[in-house]
């Protein structure tokens, strides 16, 4: 029978400093507000793109780096009847495009916040109300695609 008094065994709350997070402990905040009821991000890539080319009488092809694209974020959240993100997008259409900066906050089980994601010059490129379904007893949904410039991890 295993001891579950050894470290790394059992269900232990306390953490190391060298465990592994887990995928749900996380808050977004834009422009230092922090948004509730976020249950799923996505979207968090950076692709750079690979320029090649060929010198003189070399017969390899040498790569090098050339610009760096981020991919949008998308956030989803159980619908709650607040206007911000809706009004934030009709801004948008309606064009008046207000950039916002925000992060995602990873934090360990006690709450704490142990990495972050900041993002900058985002605006909601698509908005995706609930889908309504009388034969579901599920949650209505909805989802904001952010476009953006770039994001950095912390």
């Amino acid at each position: 029978m295993p001891s579950f008094d050894r470290p790394g065994i059992g269900r232990s709350t306390k953490t190391a400093s060298g465990d592994h997070l887990g995928h749900f402990n996380f808050k977004i905040e834009i422009d230092g507000v922090v948004q509730a009821g976020f249950q799923e991000v996505s979207g968090l890539e950076s692709e750079t793109e690979v320029i090649e080319y060929k010198d003189g009488d070399d017969i390899t092809v040498r790569k090098r780096p050339g610009r760096t694209k981020y991919s949008n974020l998308t956030f989803k959240r159980g619908f709650a009847n607040t206007p911000e993100f809706w009004e934030w997008r009709r801004a948008v259409i309606n064009g008046m495009t207000a950039r916002k900066s925000g992060s995602v906050i990873v934090m360990n089980d006690a709450g704490e916040e142990t990495m972050r994601y900041n993002f900058f010059e985002a605006w909601p490129c698509k908005w995706t109300g609930p889908a309504l379904n009388a034969n579901q007893g599920q949650h209505a949904i909805e989802q904001i695609e952010l476009a953006v410039e770039r994001w950095e991890k912390k």
